[in-house]
């Protein structure tokens, strides 16, 4: 097998997913246009040769659908010749889609792939495409389907973390976020977003929130106590009969704020590289997906590591640093006592919580993320894992070269 090696990585910034937010105005197109031009300015790629280009999207339809992938080639001069292909794995799409370009290009049969992931949760909110998991009762009833909210309080019930225990999880996020904005951390990888006068719309990731304190954290009541008490808390306690009430701890200040943005990764074969004269940054060692019971649904990146770990006959102590998404606290804090990492190895510069999460494009984004982390550190080998809803977890290993 081939070595798959990832020769860039670029993202928008984060904007707040809602109305108000300042990436609203653009469309989900233009968010990839605007990384997939970068990619060509910062890599001279307009004589090469794109076998594929992937791109993961959580909820593909409207602006968003229709294979935004192959749009995406057409809609770009540059590599109108390439095919593309749309996948979805919940909210390690993005993810996903780098796992797959890797896999393609170890296989031999492809050479230099474009890969990452788009979500405009401003204009394609989250859930419209109305799926028979969560929107048709005989089916969500029968595998014990409930909102990923009550998940993320079921782990926490289970695993006795308390409220406080979630707020200082945030804390620390949005510190590190703070800090790694003040000292120009994301500065490598973060594209500016344009307007076609080239005005800047979004340079920054928008939506972290530095005067957070402790007081303002523990004043935010719990989000998913009601839909809990309309019926998803008692098809919880038929899965987990020894669970007698569910705390619900989780509130808009310890869960991921919804969010737009698109991040994409280069990925080639050694012999491409050299080619066009692309210096590799780091290779993809291995990736694995795993599944749990979808009623503790976001519990799936222990198994998914334990996986990947496995295939790659690697332990825990042979990665320097991990990024688990922070879609919500507790998957992170079960995540970081099941495998006992150190929380000095884990986000070190801030998760979701405090810089939000566009659905899609988050696992892309934290590859990259991790590429500059461990460039900046002069470290070797990072772990990305990722949870989503309907029981599932996606992990990847990558090396610097």
């Amino acid at each position: 097998m081939k070595t798959a090696f990832i020769y860039d990585a670029v993202r928008t910034p984060r904007g707040r997913g809602k109305k108000d937010g300042a990436l609203y105005e653009v469309k989900p197109i233009e968010l990839l246009a605007t990384v997939i031009n970068a990619l060509n300015e910062r890599n001279q790629l307009e004589n090469a040769s794109i076998d594929d280009i992937i791109i993961g999207c959580t909820t593909p339809i409207a602006e968003q659908g229709s294979n935004i992938a192959r749009t995406l080639a057409l809609y770009t001069d540059w590599c109108k010749d390439s095919p593309g292909m749309q996948i979805n794995r919940f909210c390690a799409s993005g993810l996903e889609a780098i796992n797959l370009a890797a896999m393609k290009i170890a296989s031999g049969w492809e050479h230099l792939i474009i890969a990452g992931g788009v979500e405009s949760m401003s204009r394609v909110p989250m859930g419209t495409d109305r799926g028979p998991l969560q929107y048709d009762p005989i089916v969500s009833s029968a595998i014990g389907y409930v909102p990923q909210g009550i998940s993320a309080d079921l782990i926490a019930t289970k695993s006795k973390f308390s409220r406080e225990s979630l707020d200082e999880l945030a804390m620390l996020s949005q510190e590190r976020a703070r800090i790694a904005i003040q000292n120009g951390y994301f500065k490598k990888s973060i594209i500016s977003v344009k307007d076609r006068n080239g005005m800047c719309i979004l340079g920054v990731d928008e939506l972290p929130r530095p005067d957070t304190t402790a007081e303002t954290l523990a004043a935010l009541l719990p989000v998913f106590k009601t839909m809990g008490s309309i019926g998803y808390d008692d098809i919880v306690k038929l899965q987990y009969p020894e669970i007698e009430r569910i705390n619900h701890l989780h509130t808009g200040g310890n869960v991921a704020g919804l969010a737009d943005g698109a991040a994409l990764t280069l990925i080639g074969s050694k012999e491409i590289g050299e080619k066009y004269g692309l210096i590799p940054r780091a290779k993809i060692t291995m990736a694995a997906c795993a599944s749990v019971n979808a009623t503790i649904a976001l519990e799936g990146t222990i198994p998914s590591t334990e996986k990947a770990l496995r295939l790659a006959k690697m332990n825990l102590k042979d990665i320097d640093l991990w990024e688990t998404n922070e879609a919500f606290a507790a998957p992170v804090l079960q995540f970081q006592r099941h495998f006992d990492i150190p929380m000095d190895k884990i986000n070190v510069n801030g998760g979701a919580i405090a810089l939000g999460h566009p659905l899609g494009a988050t696992g892309a984004m934290l590859i990259g993320t991790m590429i500059d982390e461990l460039e900046r550190r002069d470290l070797k080998t990072g772990g990305i894992s990722v949870c989503m809803g309907g029981g599932m977890g996606v992990t990847t290993i990558i090396e610097r070269v």
